[in-house]
């Protein structure tokens, strides 16, 4: 069977024939109507050789003839020349409101291009369900988001790649400098280079069964034996602070049974104990919530956005700002499970030094007895 592959052009007008253009088929009804593949041309307004030389790829593509090639004859279409028109013609009448509404979302997509009073905003960030009902918030304020979840350290690097104009990630509300969100982040977030941006305050903890039946409190019982766990993928900001809560816990990955076990994303760690795949998995409260699961809060999180500081300035930024500063922002955080507006510091523009302390600047004397910064 063959396939279809559809185009489309950005034009000024749109044409007032076939609602999906294909020029095989142009040139076939041409040479139907005209008699001649010369006519065909100039109805056309293409070269005799441009139709003559696509009628013939065509024809070796599709392998069969399109045209009766017969010299000092009325060019016509053969049999499977005029079936392939009736074809097109079936289909376009057949699909006509089906097109018409494609070729509407469309010119109402590329719409937002053309108004200066919309901008659309490219993020990289961990998953995270205040940053959907952001994108849906802002949208109707002529902010278009264009997300997409992954690693908070996949995010923070495509940023510095120049891939996206803002990263998202996350770590506890009050950052040890000798964590492992600190060894994390700590390359990859210069102080003078990045600029924080106060997102949302959230919990994260261990999604459980309804009503916690095996009386989890905590990642000790969550290591015991029989305990079923599913992980978050390494380079996501919820396995850097597993690894944290693991530490202080006195525990190690293998104490956990399905430490290997992999969920992409805070809603697929709450399917997997919703579905009986696990007892529990560390994410956000909102996901246990959204299935109806039970919750044991572990960590307070501060979620940031963080950009270059070049393009803090930016219209695409500053409407973002505009935006988290308001409040039906926060009163969109408070409604929440897990999430605080209070707490949030939305649109803030923070302290890079001082929101994730991790960088030392104590003062060393050289040989010399000259002073410097040491890192």
């Amino acid at each position: 069977m063959h396939k279809v592959q559809l185009s489309y052009l950005l034009t000024p007008e749109r044409g007032k024939d076939a609602l999906i253009r294909n020029p095989m088929m142009d040139m076939l009804h041409a040479v139907s109507e005209q008699g001649s593949i010369s006519k065909a041309a100039r109805a056309l307004d293409l070269s005799y050789r441009h139709v003559w030389g696509s009628l013939k790829d065509w024809e070796q593509a599709l392998g069969r003839s399109l045209i009766v090639w017969d010299k000092g004859q009325r060019a016509r279409l053969t049999e499977f020349g005029a079936k392939l028109l009736w074809a097109e013609r079936q289909a376009q009448a057949r699909l006509a409101p089906q097109i018409e509404a494609l070729r509407g979302d469309i010119e109402r997509a590329f719409a937002t291009a053309f108004d200066d009073s919309t901008h659309v905003l490219t993020l990289y960030a961990s998953h995270d369900a205040a940053l959907s009902a952001l994108r849906e918030q802002a949208s109707q304020r002529g902010l278009h988001l264009d997300i997409r979840f992954m690693g908070s350290v996949d995010a923070i690097a495509a940023l510095n790649a120049g891939r996206c104009m803002m990263a998202g990630f996350h770590v506890r509300d009050q950052p040890q400098r000798h964590s492992a969100a600190a060894q994390t982040y700590r390359s990859l977030l210069k102080p003078g280079l990045h600029k924080l941006i106060g997102f949302a305050h959230r919990q994260q903890g261990l999604i459980v069964a309804k009503n916690n039946p095996l009386q989890i409190e905590g990642l000790a019982d969550v290591a015991q034996p029989g305990m079923r766990y599913v992980n978050r993928p390494e380079g996501t900001g919820t396995r850097v602070l597993l690894d944290d809560l693991l530490a202080e816990a006195g525990l190690s990955p293998a104490d956990l049974q399905g430490y290997g076990t992999l969920e992409p994303s805070h809603t697929a760690v709450a399917q997997a104990v919703a579905s009986g795949a696990a007892d529990a998995g560390l994410g956000i409260e909102a996901a246990a919530r959204e299935k109806g699961l039970g919750f044991v809060p572990l960590a307070q999180e501060r979620y940031h956005l963080v950009c270059l500081k070049s393009e803090l300035p930016t219209a695409q930024v500053q409407a973002l700002l505009k935006e988290l500063q308001g409040g039906e922002w926060q009163a969109t955080l408070d409604r929440l499970p897990g999430y605080s507006g209070a707490l949030a510091q939305s649109g803030k523009v923070l302290s890079l030094r001082a929101a994730l302390p991790w960088w030392s600047y104590r003062r060393e004397k050289r040989d010399d007895g000259s002073a410097h910064a040491a890192g």
